[in-house]
């Protein structure tokens, strides 16, 4: 099982390369990233979490369960969404556990990309789920949760991490 790359990995800060083989070590690599969100009580995993620096993504949230290749967003609802937003590459240092602010998103998206086997994909997403394809996405282009935070609560967050 891979390990979850955590706050401080450069992997975190580099935007993610584009999917181009579409063969069985990207199904391998899809299958793992399940398992390793799974172990740790995820709802969302991009590819850098856990070392991989490919613009892939999973998810099981809100009961939709899938994944996204080479994902690129489209706001459907500018409305802002304030809400708790933790991840697993931002862990608090004595616990492990996520660390959890108010973070801005947009209300609305729709995702679009490939499947596995490089088939269309489009999926129109509110609420959590809308949240998760943004935090996902962030993962993708070298961006976490904290970016969007108001410094005083970026601040706050990470000094509570590793």
């Amino acid at each position: 099982m891979r390990d979850i790359r955590t706050i401080g990995d450069p992997v975190l800060r580099t935007p993610a390369e584009p999917v181009t083989d579409f063969d069985r070590d990207l199904r391998r690599l899809i299958d793992e990233m399940f398992a390793a969100m799974y172990a740790v009580d995820g709802v969302g995993l991009a590819g850098p979490q856990i070392g991989v620096s490919r613009r892939v993504f999973v998810y099981d949230i809100a009961r939709r369960k899938g994944h996204v290749i080479n994902p690129s967003l489209t706001v459907d609802d500018p409305e802002p969404m304030v809400d708790d937003e933790g991840c697993l590459s931002v862990p608090d240092r004595e616990t492990r556990t996520p660390l959890y602010a108010k973070t801005p998103r947009t209300s609305g998206v729709t995702v679009t990309g490939l499947d596995r086997l490089g088939r269309p994909v489009r999926i129109k997403a509110r609420g959590s789920l809308a949240r998760c394809f943004q935090h996902e996405t962030d993962h993708l282009d070298g961006m976490l949760y904290v970016d969007r935070l108001p410094k005083d609560a970026a601040r706050a967050v990470l000094l509570k991490t590793p």
